[in-house]
């Protein structure tokens, strides 16, 4: 399991990517960013026609359940195939 430092280093690694990420692989980092970070989604659903923080939110939700040990190692894995790429 990535310890606090390794995701904390990571999230940072994430900001030096050359090119930007498509928007799936941005919902994934966000998604697992904040599983890792708080836990199982604790909001309401943005509703309306807010539809960049309704994708964020469900993408977040899909995780509903995932230990934030295994959402930090599953950011420090995808950061790292990421920069690797």
């Amino acid at each position: 399991m990535a310890t606090q430092a390794e995701f904390e280093s990571a999230v940072e690694r994430s900001k030096t990517l050359t090119e930007r990420p498509s928007n799936d692989v941005l919902l994934q980092l966000y998604a697992l960013y904040k599983q890792a970070s708080e836990g199982d989604v604790n909001t309401d659903r943005p509703g309306g026609f807010d539809f960049k923080n309704i994708a964020k939110w469900d993408a977040w939700a899909k995780l509903k359940g995932k230990t934030q040990d295994e959402a930090r190692e599953e950011y420090v894995q995808f950061v790292n195939h990421l920069l690797a790429a």
